[in-house]
């Protein structure tokens, strides 16, 4: 149904839901709020979703500092661990990914070593996922910042801002 003559799969008419099945991925629990904030907040057709670490069932999967306990490799599947949060999230919000418009903001948070510079590479593994996932309305605007502490010693954090289809 998806494929093509030679065999590979055609995502371009794949809703997200089934690309993440197709990339072997499966939406976590949407993780519930750690304080006195709520995970999203939606304003007209724009989503706004809190900051999500790399934790999965309640347990973070990627904990300390990139460039000590971390290697950027490591920190970029932290960060695509991120990225699946965020998913779930919207997801619980909206209740489906099918109402994604586009991807409109990433702020990345890297739990880093002083004078880390490989911010982007690392926060790279949330981006190239919400472009697998959604394509050309996947790509988006992005801060990606090194720093020296995250909630729970989580080596990143994400926060992002999605367009909803009207």
């Amino acid at each position: 149904m998806f494929g093509n003559a030679v065999g590979h799969r055609d995502f371009r008419w794949m809703n997200p839901e089934a690309k993440l099945a197709e990339l072997g991925l499966t939406l976590p629990s949407p993780p519930a709020a750690a304080g006195s904030y709520v995970p999203t907040v939606r304003t007209g057709n724009l989503l706004y979703c809190a900051g999500t670490i790399s934790a999965l069932n309640g347990q973070v999967t990627h904990l300390g500092q990139v460039g000590k306990e971390q290697t950027v490799q490591t920190a970029n599947k932290s960060a695509e661990i991120c990225a699946l949060n965020t998913l779930a999230n919207i997801k619980a919000a909206v209740g489906s990914l099918d109402q994604v418009a586009r991807i409109v903001f990433v702020s990345g948070f890297v739990n880093a070593v002083d004078g880390f510079s490989e911010s982007p590479a690392v926060i790279n593994g949330a981006s190239d996922l919400f472009v697998k996932i959604f394509g050309e309305a996947g790509k988006h605007a992005r801060a990606a910042v090194a720093v020296n502490g995250l909630p729970r010693g989580s080596t990143t954090e994400i926060q992002v801002v999605v367009e909803l289809k009207a």
